[in-house]
């Protein structure tokens, strides 16, 4: 495991320190009057178990597993809440290592790296396994059944589904269409200025990531690998000022999928950054629930 012990500045901005704490409440509000119902799981992943909340309302329109980015993450309650809300079961666990989740946190919140495929292979068995937990829980007529992620989770979720011929779908929030090196060499030349884009061109981007020396050595995990296996739907949401990922080359990528024939699509959003799943920017979640909710595919591969 690599271990990042300089560079303190690296850890702050860092994609793999991406988090939805936004999201993060270990409660919801006792004074709302939900359409749905809550219970407590607990689920083994490999050696481990991890624990979480299963949110399911009275009328399933589908159903999806949410993926954290890489913070070191409880169950994301409030994103759940809202999709309970429209329709949608959810399953939210605390990520291994937090909360009340077996397993240790990798990750650059403790000092060590957490973009390693090692690393990436255990998130997605953890994903994975949560797939298999919400599926007991669910009705015989259930919609479609997926896989929704923040960040890092990009990376994650097409492992997870080619791990697990139940997952339909998936919604990526940012998620990168580039290996993780190629993500460090555009993040260690954006290096947290929220104006970059103000100065630089996506050209002279593409140039720095191609052509740039990796900082860290370790093995690449490139999602198109896994990307190029699966037939099942997938949408992605992009910030036009995304200054984690470049969102203009993730969209190439992704176009050159969807002339290979598979059902990817997405939407850019030219004013965010980084946080397209921000309640402060209600757009990108709600084209996320309208597409689930007219989603009619089984999603099979």
């Amino acid at each position: 495991m690599l271990k990042i012990t300089t560079m303190k500045h690296y850890l702050v901005i860092l994609l793999c320190c991406y988090s939805m704490r936004i999201f993060a409440q270990t409660a919801a509000d006792s004074t709302d009057r939900p359409n749905f119902t809550t219970e407590e799981v607990k689920f083994n992943s490999g050696e481990i178990t991890l624990e979480g909340t299963i949110f399911k309302p009275k009328e399933i329109y589908g159903a999806l597993v949410l993926v954290h980015g890489s913070g070191q993450e409880k169950r994301m309650v409030n994103m759940a809440t809202l999709l309970a809300k429209n329709g949608i079961a959810v399953l939210t666990y605390d990520k291994r290592g937090a909360g009340k989740s077996g397993g240790v946190y990798v990750g650059p919140e403790v000092g060590t790296n957490n973009i390693d495929s090692a690393n990436l292979d255990l998130l997605a068995l953890d994903a994975s396994n949560a797939v298999k937990e919400l599926l007991a829980h669910l009705p015989a007529k259930h919609g479609a059944l997926g896989l929704m992620g923040f960040s890092q989770a990009g990376w994650v979720i097409p492992i997870a589904a080619t791990k697990n011929s139940k997952v339909g779908f998936m919604v990526l929030f940012s998620g990168p269409v580039i290996s993780t090196l190629e993500q460090l060499r555009f993040q260690f030349y954006t290096n947290g200025n929220t104006k970059f884009w103000d100065t630089h061109t996506d050209a002279e981007a593409r140039e720095h990531i191609r052509t740039d020396a990796d900082r860290y050595q370790f093995a690449a995990t490139d999602p198109k690998k896994s990307l190029v296996k699966l037939s099942i739907p997938g949408l992605w949401l992009f910030g036009g000022k995304d200054i984690q990922i470049p969102a203009n080359l993730c969209i190439e990528n992704l176009n050159v999928l969807q002339a290979k024939g598979k059902p990817f699509t997405y939407q850019l959003f030219p004013e965010l950054g980084h946080n397209t799943a921000s309640v402060k920017s209600p757009e990108p979640i709600n084209a996320a629930i309208s597409w689930i909710k007219t989603f009619k595919s089984s999603g099979k591969r």
